[in-house]
């Protein structure tokens, strides 16, 4: 049922969402957690300046430490073979007899020989032997030893994803070749399942068709409904958010989406208004913190992009698009995503956007806005992970220096870690993005990975709940 003008004014009213019109100048700080970027310099807030590494690798605030995990070329597998190169995304879960597992991304795109270090073609666990793409999965011992294997090989490009509250992990393919196209033997672009615990679940990769074949990012499983929200990092024109709806009496669990049909459930995608009824064509029409659209929602026409990429087969004035839409996190009863910058083309530039959707009132609302029209501090934002101790933690992928930040209930940002490995020059000097952001389940540790060359890191110290 499409929300109508006088639903979303309604429902704004009555749960105090501070409905705001995008550049309008009397933003209601009032919006439920509106994360309102303010920049630092308060005393209370964060954990104090960070530290350059002598062994220049990450710069961290006092009293905290880091330890490598993984990386490429240097760790190795179970099998012999050296770790995977190109970390992204990630989560972590509890394993048995108090391990914590984690399912890592590898970002290798094309054919398997143009990378030193691609995942492992492991029997029984790959899709497409031409691909060079997939997930290990890392087990940290409770005695800090450390483990990894194949959690699927032979996928392209799997960039973000996100756990599933039954414990598995959704892989995302940021790519969609057709089988003959750069070499690969299978079509491309689809989401594929990874169980951190059972290996026997892995065997046979199957995608997972209903989600669309497109550029996926990120996806999050609402726990509550069943539905799946999902992020497209496309261009000309710009990505997608998606929602998919599962079909009537499906209920969730290990191993079941795997038993659902290709066109199972429906895929839609945004379509964005103002509080006045006005169509929003671009996110990044939203220049203040705070503000809030209503959404519908609407049936994409052919989501195994047939003839035509899923986010072509909307005309103008039908969708509600967004610049570079990255990381995903469930959260606070919804789903934060990021749409990580615009520039040219763009209705208004901003250095990084994070968003919420909370699926009971059917609205969007601008947590955090970095760049122009924000806080200068940090770019980029990428991979994302609600924090336990509050607010968010936030993977950078900009210019220049490279951290991991977080963002307060309130707004305020802060830096956790800064990326100290040159892999440039003196005279130009290149710092890979940090990605695969994420807790341990008991929220003493935070991993984060350098995703080039490849390196997981877990970082330990005197977290603390963050003030507004």
């Amino acid at each position: 049922m499409p929300l109508t003008r006088r639903d979303f004014a309604t429902r704004s009213a009555l749960t105090g969402a501070g409905v705001v019109l995008a550049g309008s100048a009397g933003v209601l700080a009032s919006a439920p957690n509106a994360l309102a970027s303010t920049g630092t310099g308060s005393e209370d807030l964060g954990y104090g300046p960070l530290i350059a590494d002598p062994r220049g690798l990450l710069a961290l605030p006092a009293g905290f430490t880091y330890r490598v995990i993984t990386h490429s070329g240097r760790t190795r597998l179970e099998s012999g073979e050296f770790t995977p190169s190109n970390h992204d995304g990630t989560a972590a879960f509890d394993g048995p007899r108090g391990t914590t597992l984690l399912v890592n991304n590898h970002e290798l795109q094309g054919p398997r020989d143009g990378w030193t270090h691609p995942v492992p073609l492991t029997d029984g666990l790959v899709y497409d032997p031409a691909a060079s793409g997939g997930c290990t999965v890392v087990e940290v011992r409770p005695d800090g030893q450390v483990a990894e294997w194949v959690g699927i090989a032979g996928t392209s490009t799997n960039c973000a994803g996100g756990r599933t509250p039954w414990g598995t992990w959704l892989t995302c393919e940021e790519n969609s070749d057709r089988a003959g196209t750069n070499g690969m033997t299978k079509d491309h672009g689809y989401v594929f399942e990874v169980d951190p615990v059972d290996r026997r679940a892995n065997k046979d990769p199957k995608p997972l068709k209903f989600f669309g074949r497109y550029d996926h990012e990120a996806v999050v499983i609402d726990p509550r409904r069943g539905h799946a929200y999902l992020t497209e990092d496309a261009a000309r024109p710009s990505g997608l958010l998606f929602r998919w709806t599962p079909p009537e009496g499906f209920r969730h669990g290990r191993g079941k989406l795997r038993t659902l049909a290709d066109d199972a459930g429906v895929l839609q995608a945004p379509r964005c208004f103002d509080s006045t009824g006005a169509f929003v064509d671009d996110l990044s029409r939203a220049t203040r913190t705070g503000t809030v659209y209503g959404v519908d929602w609407v049936d994409v026409p052919d989501r195994d992009a047939g003839t035509l990429p899923v986010r072509m087969q909307f005309a103008d004035g039908e969708v509600t698009r967004a610049r570079k839409l990255e990381g995903m996190w469930w959260g606070d009863g919804g789903a934060y995503f990021v749409s990580s910058y615009a520039r040219s083309g763009s209705p208004v530039q901003h250095d990084g956007q994070v968003w919420f959707y909370h699926p009971e009132r059917r609205t969007l609302t601008l947590k955090v806005l970095l760049g122009p029209a924000g806080d200068d501090a940090y770019l980029g934002p990428d991979n994302i992970t609600v924090s336990p101790y509050g607010g968010l933690v936030i993977a950078e992928d900009g210019e220049g220096a490279q951290h991991l930040f977080g963002a307060t209930d309130s707004g305020r940002t802060y830096p956790i870690a800064r990326n100290e490995l040159n892999i440039g020059t003196e005279e130009a000097p290149d710092y890979g993005e940090f990605a695969g952001v994420t807790f341990s389940p008991d929220g003493r540790t935070l991993y984060a990975s350098i995703q080039t060359p490849g390196i997981m890191v877990a970082i330990t110290g005197p977290w603390k709940r963050q003030k507004r």
